[in-house]
């Protein structure tokens, strides 16, 4: 029990306590090439061979044994290491280097058949089974304890192998809601740490209604929105439960790490591989990790452009990530891209020939500094069958994919001798330098009462980071600790909890001349996502130059119109009314309804700096688009106009283009190409030197 009170009020004290983004990987590197290899899925016979061919095909590490516990512990305190170090040993000898993962998403039958209490329990009470992954309940102690005891074995046997360069703990994290009875009790104890009294409790849940009082925090269950139905459901419960169950992963991850750096050697990295666009996950919730890297499969989603969209990926998934993970710790890259098809996504089409490439370049132009296959070779067996691999099915021949992966390889060798450690990025695009301030407790709590399933809370929020990668501004994310003052421009969308501290913060951070753009919904509700005794935008009023009154939403299929600047834009799902304060400006106004004249952009200016709310979700985009070219227009800072899915991003001295469109795009750079060409068709890469 003791372990489990430790871990549960480490969930609750989130800071950061190493030394994050060290230089693991040397700029001039720019970005190492990995790939996945599983030697318990081939005949021993085979390692040599497989090990040989990838070190020859111009890979420089190898990912191993984050799916292995029962190899690893066949019995319980049983430990074989023989057939891993071999493996070790063949990358060693072939110049490879290798990622180790902790074991932890595949326990071991033997646990479960002695401690069947291990596995979560989902929503209806029922528990999980043995022959799945992350199936177990991670507030359970002795889920603890047998991980603390595996993770240590690994640690201590590979503490000092110069071949191991770092680790993976786990794989995909993933905020899974668990009912079971060790994650009740570890809830309680969370509470108890947040609130200290159960009146505390009551008031931040607001229990007065439906006479849900609680007298002791013993009585607490977990809210089960499925039981009592998704309206009944208490929305604020519902997020302290979506808080608790990030705190509690994020926990399970230190825990481990913290265990790691007992033995392991300091040149060797402590990372986990985040679901590209979040399953519940929070890596700015951990402590331990010396970055966040991410998984990332680019072939599911709803961004597919044009005709071609559904060979070429969903563009968002790495536009997310890219900026997204880099802003954690300042160092990232992709631990987990696929090289083809796979056997999972909705439709599983043969993917346009480069795009694998392009995925790749992708990667390098937001910032990674390594990316890693899954898989080299396709497996033949269990649940994965049909996701392609490296090779193919003989173990030998290259995949298509394959073949773009060294194609990757020796372009990135081009390019290493092009790279100076002098260039900086040129000032047009440092002047555009952009932050998105986003927080999952806002998606939670906004996507639990989204007043119309018109709203995507996630989408509202990559419109925004869509368009300025449309105007070329090189993009953040920051949190609400973090230092305003790096970004000339901050873009806040639907940020729906506040308090008066993030209030003044940005009052400051636009009177100093930051420019702030903030979108509808925010500020709505307070930190306990109650809504304000006063009016819709509460405490935002002063900032923002007017206060919300109202709000609208139409039925899908159904638009209202606005004008900004003698322009009509379409609207449905969100709309505020919003009655200007003397010292704004109204820069859009509703032109139909029954609120015809009423504002819905306005504007304010705050010392040296600007604040513009925009009020609106447009059906295109185009407004929100037109109101941040405003923005930069009022600073003289030249923007550009890239069509969607085309991205001309800045890294480590050169410009790289990519193109997720069905159309051919004609780059504006009419100088001397290191690959690729001036027209930059569907799929291709272009890269030139940065001026």
């Amino acid at each position: 029990m003791k372990r489990q009170v430790i871990i549960t009020l480490l969930c609750v004290v989130v800071f950061k306590v190493v030394a994050q983004g060290q230089n693991f990987f040397p700029k001039e590197d720019l970005m190492s090439i990995g790939v996945y290899y599983y030697p318990e899925h081939w005949s021993p016979n085979q390692w040599e061979r497989d090990i040989k061919n990838i070190a020859g095909h111009g890979f420089e590490f190898i990912h191993m044994a984050e799916f292995a516990w029962a190899q690893l512990e066949p019995s319980e305190g049983k430990y074989d290491f023989t057939w891993l170090d071999k493996v070790i040993k063949l990358a060693e000898a072939n110049g490879l280097k290798v990622i180790l993962g902790t074991p932890t998403p595949c326990p071991p039958v033997w646990l479960g058949i002695k401690h069947p209490d291990i596995y979560v329990k989902d929503v209806l009470y029922q528990r999980k089974e043995h022959g799945t992954r992350a199936n177990m309940s991670l507030s359970n102690p002795k889920v603890l304890d047998y991980t603390q005891k595996i993770v240590e074995a690994m640690a201590k046997h590979y503490a000092r192998n110069k071949t191991i360069m770092g680790w993976q703990i786990d794989n995909e994290p993933e905020a899974k809601e668990d009912y079971s009875e060790a994650s009740q009790a570890a809830f309680r104890q969370w509470l108890m740490a947040k609130y200290a009294t159960v009146d505390a409790l009551n008031k931040a849940w607001g229990t007065a209604f439906w006479s849900q009082l609680y007298s002791s925090f013993d009585e607490v269950n977990i809210h089960n929105a499925t039981n009592v139905g998704w309206w009944g459901a208490n929305p604020i419960a519902l997020l302290d439960f979506k808080r608790y169950t990030a705190d509690t992963q994020a926990a399970f991850l230190d825990f481990q790490a913290e265990e790691l750096r007992k033995y392991i050697d300091k040149s060797q990295f402590i990372t986990t591989n985040y679901v590209a666009k979040g399953n519940g996950a929070d890596p700015r919730r951990s402590t331990q990790m010396d970055f966040a890297s991410f998984t990332a499969y680019p072939n599911y989603g709803s961004a597919n452009l044009g005709d071609l969209g559904f060979r070429l990926g969903d563009y968002s998934v790495l536009m997310y990530a890219n900026d997204y993970y880099k802003s954690v710790d300042g160092v990232t890259g992709v631990m987990e891209i696929q090289p083809g098809q796979v056997n999972w996504a909705n439709h599983n089409s043969l993917l346009q020939p480069g795009t694998v490439r392009m995925w790749l370049w992708h990667c390098f132009a937001g910032g990674s500094s390594f990316a890693c296959s899954y898989r080299y070779r396709q497996v033949l067996y269990g649940a994965e069958q049909y996701h392609h691999g490296i090779v193919s099915t003989d173990g030998v021949s290259l995949s298509q994919g394959g073949q773009e992966y060294v194609q990757v390889m020796k372009e990135i060798k081009l390019l290493k001798e092009a790279y100076s450690s002098k260039a900086k990025m040129p000032k047009a695009i440092q002047k555009r330098k952009a932050a998105i301030m986003w927080s999952f407790d806002n998606l939670w709590n906004l996507e639990r009462q989204k007043q119309t399933y018109q709203w995507d809370s996630w989408m509202h929020m990559q419109r925004y980071q869509s368009i300025l990668h449309a105007l070329g501004a090189p993009v953040d994310f920051i949190s609400e600790e973090d230092d305003f003052n790096d970004y000339p421009f901050i873009i806040v969308p639907a940020y729906e909890m506040v308090d008066e501290d993030l209030v003044q913060k940005w009052k400051s951070y636009v009177a100093q001349g930051g420019n702030l753009i903030i979108s509808t919904r925010t500020g709505a509700k307070d930190k306990n996502a109650h809504l304000w005794e006063s009016n819709l935008s509460g405490i935002m009023n002063e900032l923002i130059g007017g206060k919300v009154t109202s709000f609208d939403m139409l039925p899908a299929g159904k638009s209202g119109e606005v004008v900004m600047d003698s322009q009509t834009y379409q609207w449905s799902s969100w709309g505020d009314r919003i009655s200007a304060s003397t010292n704004s400006e109204i820069l859009a106004s509703y032109s139909d309804q029954f609120y015809k004249g009423d504002a819905c952009v306005i504007s304010k200016s705050i010392g040296k700096g600007k604040v513009w709310y925009i009020g609106i979700e447009s059906l295109y985009g185009q407004l929100e688009k037109d109101v941040l070219k405003r923005a930069f227009d009022d600073n003289k800072v030249s923007v550009e106009n890239y069509p969607e899915g085309v991205f001309v991003m800045y890294r480590d001295g050169f410009m790289v283009a990519v193109n997720y469109s069905s159309e051919a795009y004609e780059l504006d750079y009419d100088g001397n190409y290191l690959l690729g060409e001036k027209t930059l068709k569907p799929a291709a890469v272009s890269v030139w030197k940065s001026k």
